[in-house]
Parts: C-alpha cells; sequence; structure tokens
C-alpha cells in the first residue's frame, strides 16, 4: 500500500494540489472504516447489508446534533443543539448505528438472508424521507451547518486538513486493530464457520442467530464511527448527501476490488476505488468539450468497468481472504492419495491371522 501512495502522490498533487491530496486521503480513511465495518458483516459472518448508507446516515446525524449549538429559531429547526464534546458525539453516533442494527435484526436475521438485504434497501429509503420532510428534527432539506471541527483548536484555515487526515488515520488504525482482534479471536472464528455453512456451525451448538446479530451490530456500530467523522470532516450535512450510490454502491466496490474476508483489503479496496471516484473529475479540463461536461458519468462508468473486471479476473480481490489451515491439514491436501494410503499402512502393524475354523 505504501508504494501505491507513492506512485499516486505526483499524479494527486498535480491535478488537485497538495490539499487536494490530503483531503483525498482523508475522506478514504473514514471510507475504509465503513469497508472495514461492512467487511465483519459480510466478509466474515455472510451478512448481506445493502443498506450501508442508513447507518452512515445515521452516524452523521447524531453525532452532529449532539456537537451543534442550539438552533436559531429564525432560520433552523433541529432537534438537539447540546455542544456535547465531539468524542461524545462520536459514541452517540455508534450506539445510534448499532441500535438500529439490532432492531432491523430482530425481525429478519432469523429469516432468509436476502430478506435482511430488503430490509436494509428501505430502511436507508424511510430515513431519507423523513428526514427530507418531518419538521423539527433534522433542519429537513436545508441540513445542518456548522457542525464543529474536533481539535479545531490545534489549526486553523487550511492548516486543518491536516489535523483532520491525523485524526482519520488515528481512527482507522484503531478500527483496523480491533476488528483484526477480534475476526481472529474465537469469535472470529465461529463468523467464518457460519458464513461457509450455517447448517454445520448449528449443529455444532453454536447460536448462529446471535453470532450474526453481534457481526451485524459491530459492523453497524462502525459505520455509525465513519459517518460522524464525515460530517465532522465536511460541516455540513443534508439528506442529499446520502444516497445509494455515494453511501452503499461505492462501499462494496471498495470491498469487491479489495477483498472480501481481509482487512488489508478493505483498506486497499478504499483506496484505489477512491483514487478513481475522487480522481476521474480532475481530468475534466484535460478532456475534450464534449466529455468534459460528463465527466460523473464517465466516472460511473470508470466504476462499472472496474467491477466487471475485477469479477472476470480477480473474483477474490486484490487482497483475498488468508485462509487459516493448520500444516498437518494442508499435508493432507497436497499429498498425493496413493502416498497417503502408503504412510498410513507403513504405520500400521501386520495383520495377525487367527483360526477361522468354526
Amino acid at each position: 500500500m505504501d508504494a501505491l501512495l507513492i506512485d499516486l502522490a505526483p499524479l494527486l498533487s498535480f491535478h488537485g494540489g497538495l490539499h487536494w491530496t490530503v483531503g483525498f486521503l482523508t475522506t478514504v480513511a473514514i471510507f475504509a472504516i465503513v469497508a472495514l465495518g461492512l467487511n465483519l458483516q459480510w466478509g466474515y459472518t455472510g451478512v448481506f447489508n445493502f443498506g450501508i448508507v442508513a447507518f452512515f446516515m445515521v452516524g452523521a446525524y447524531t453525532s452532529a446534533l449532539l456537537t451543534l449549538p442550539p438552533p436559531d429559531p429564525d432560520f433552523e429547526d433541529y432537534l438537539g443543539g447540546w455542544s456535547l464534546p465531539v468524542p461524545v458525539g462520536w459514541l452517540a453516533a455508534m450506539g445510534a448505528a448499532g441500535l438500529l442494527a439490532l432492531i432491523i435484526g430482530l425481525p429478519t436475521l432469523r429469516l432468509r438472508r436476502d430478506f435482511l438485504a430488503i430490509a436494509t434497501i428501505g430502511i436507508a429509503a424511510i430515513l431519507r424521507s423523513v428526514a427530507n420532510s418531518v419538521e423539527g428534527l433534522v433542519n429537513r432539506a436545508r441540513g445542518l451547518n456548522g457542525v464543529p471541527r474536533f481539535l479545531e483548536e490545534l489549526a486553523t484555515g487550511e492548516d486543518y486538513r491536516w489535523v483532520m487526515l491525523g485524526i482519520a488515520l488515528v481512527m482507522l488504525a484503531l478500527v483496523y486493530l480491533v476488528v483484526s482482534r477480534v475476526t481472529g479471536s474465537p469469535w472470529g472464528r465461529v463468523l467464518r464457520a457460519i458464513r461457509e455453512n450455517e447448517d454445520t456451525a448449528r449443529a455444532s451448538g453454536k447460536d448462529t442467530v446471535s453470532f450474526r446479530m453481534q457481526s451485524f451490530v459491530l459492523g453497524g456500530m462502525i459505520m455509525g464511527l465513519g459517518g460522524a467523522i464525515f460530517a465532522h470532516r465536511v460541516n455540513a450535512i443534508a439528506p442529499s448527501s446520502f444516497t445509494d450510490l455515494f453511501g452503499t454502491f461505492l462501499v462494496w466496490t471498495m470491498l469487491m476490488v479489495g477483498g472480501s474476508g481481509n482487512n488489508r483489503g478493505a483498506v486497499l479496496g478504499a483506496l484505489v476505488v477512491g483514487f478513481f471516484w475522487f480522481g476521474v473529475p480532475l481530468l475534466q479540463e484535460d478532456l475534450p468539450d464534449f466529455l468534459g461536461d460528463r465527466v460523473f458519468m464517465i466516472r460511473q462508468l470508470v466504476i462499472g468497468l472496474l467491477i466487471v473486471g475485477f469479477l472476470l479476473r480477480r473474483p477474490a480481490g486484490l487482497l483475498p481472504e488468508e485462509r487459516r489451515i493448520s500444516r498437518f491439514v494442508d499435508e493432507l491436501r497436497t499429498e498425493s492419495t496413493a502416498s497417503r494410503l502408503w504412510r498410513r499402512l507403513r504405520g500400521r502393524a501386520p495383520a495377525e491371522v487367527r483360526d477361522l475354523t468354526p
């Protein structure tokens, strides 16, 4: 990954400048956090969440509402406004997103897996509709402006970009360590067993519904944290900021390209897909006039071609899942049937022939 960053740095700096590069890496770090949450749900457990944007949105709005000052009754109409510290808002965002996952999971995780996908899509649409139409909640379509910055006292103006980049990278590192630790534990091995064959895991005495729920809730909390960091990074959010294309489809593409079931792959996928998604618009001035006006359509076309290419050539992603197999089992898999039979026969004592008469 370091080599890839070095290769991309001159291109990013040339087209967008150093400030754009810093902002790009900050946004990629935020999306990498969300991709890690999806990797926990889908990559390790096989829980199909197609409403990522719902958890992202809940986390963003929860943190913003708690950390904003009281609304101006002449211009703003939103719930909350308690001016709480930003870390409190982030913790509350994780709790709210986890609660949403629990509410969705209770009636759906006991059913077929496609029911969860349908439910998460519906919840995302409902949340956007509520945010746009209900008065006194989140300022409707006007959105929330002036979301406070975290550690703003450390730098002002353009220099704050570096502070935000450091915050995003630190949070990404913490989330990565937590997810890697839990997925490498016995709990994580149960998740992989459920993903491979839920009936077998259930026959082994595991409460598969409970484990899937735990994975779904923890993944939702991580997505909510990503949404909270995003809100304090852009300083203004509205329902139009949270589309399925931006908040769900893009994250799935990142995990698909990077490698499902591999935490490093999720981070690498966020970097690669983010480069194409945020970098293609920078080429607008270099394109012919008839293409420059369609640069955002070209961006979607590039992402689509990227997906097709990986599905055909590298369906497991750039960094496929690392299979954990003992040395003995690995030797048995690679050893031929004849040599395995001969090794077993050599280790046995000769059969003793006894009197066979009745």
